[in-house]
């Protein structure tokens, strides 16, 4: 999976009607929302805002905006897909120029003004995470914490012992694990 780390814009004029791509880096609903009073703000008095975006693997939505079903949300969303991007808005603002495109024509131009603006802009790889609880002695809070200190804490439980949970880059868990046997010199429990 892909993504991007800032914002994007890609405009183009067809048959008169200007067709603007704005693309976010989104993690969540609220973020969303927070982009669309962005986009509705720069872009006042468009004829139609039609938008896809997608989180992670399962929150998927596209929405064609009063323009004919399907010319526009999914094949905005399609131009995600294909090119795997998650954790993204896709906003394609269209100021209508008097002459009516056509289903194929709106499928086409909202479908090459998003191509173009995904064209323009670094796509990064999406690291996948993991959950690493540790459980150690407290004598050993200092060391993991030095280990760690790089990492998203998600928990922390102070009982009879120290327990810490972590969200790991998948690709490095192994190299986190070895680290913390070797520092706390085995006097650890990984989950």
């Amino acid at each position: 999976m892909l993504t991007i780390h800032r914002e994007s814009f890609f405009e183009q004029t067809i048959k008169k009607s200007v067709f603007i791509c704005c693309l976010f880096p989104v993690s969540t609903l609220e973020e969303i929302e927070n982009c669309f009073k962005k986009v509705h703000k720069e872009y006042p008095n468009a004829t139609h805002y039609c938008y896809s975006y997608r989180i992670g693997e399962n929150i998927v939505k596209a929405s064609d905006d009063g323009e004919p079903s399907q010319t526009a949300g999914v094949v905005i969303l399609d131009v995600l897909m294909k090119k795997k991007l998650t954790n993204i808005l896709a906003v394609v603002v269209r100021y209508f120029g008097g002459i009516k495109l056509g289903a194929g024509g709106l499928v086409r131009a909202y479908s090459s003004t998003t191509s173009e603006a995904v064209k323009k802009i670094e796509l990064v790889p999406i690291e996948k995470k993991v959950r690493l609880t540790l459980q150690f002695p407290y004598e050993y809070t200092n060391d993991v914490f030095k280990i760690m200190s790089s990492l998203d804490e998600i928990e922390h439980h102070y009982d009879a012992s120290v327990t810490l949970v972590y969200s790991v880059p998948e690709n490095d868990k192994e190299t986190y694990i070895q680290a913390l046997i070797q520092k706390t010199k085995n006097n650890i429990k990984i989950i």
